[in-house]
């Protein structure tokens, strides 16, 4: 069976490399799936769950955006942020949800609540995340 390499980093860290023969990434439009071989493509993603499949095995590392580089036997994801869910700090990523929410609710200039909003939505994901995590 075909595989693909997958490299996915941010500015500080690579954060997953290895081989797979599907992954499933969050655009901005909607869930992405990539097979082996799939055509070149550039896509930007938004805050969500990298799913990597290597035959029973899967990876998973959350992402809070960024881009994704598919060619036919490589995929680069070049991410705002990412981690996997093992390195995760619950208790971390509830307090970001509050500050965030903290912000939003202070009101303080346009740009500001913007990038509150887009805090929030980030840390609301992530939370969203951990806890379907916790479920399986």
């Amino acid at each position: 069976m075909a595989t693909m390499n997958i490299l996915v980093a941010t500015v500080e860290r690579e954060v997953y490399r290895g081989e797979a023969d599907f992954l499933a990434a969050p655009g901005v439009s909607g869930e992405l799936g990539i097979l082996p071989r799939h055509c070149p493509l550039m896509a930007k993603l938004t805050s969500g769950e990298l799913r990597i499949q290597l035959g029973e095995r899967t990876d998973e590392v959350f992402v809070s955006g960024g881009f994704m580089e598919v060619q036919p036997d490589m995929v680069t994801v070049l991410a705002d942020s990412a981690e996997r869910a093992a390195d995760v700090d619950e208790a971390a990523a509830l307090e970001a949800e509050r500050n965030a929410k903290a912000l939003v609710e202070s009101r303080q200039g346009e740009t500001d609540l913007a990038r509150a909003e887009a805090e929030l939505a980030i840390a609301s994901a992530r939370i969203a995340w951990l806890r379907k995590k916790k479920k399986h």
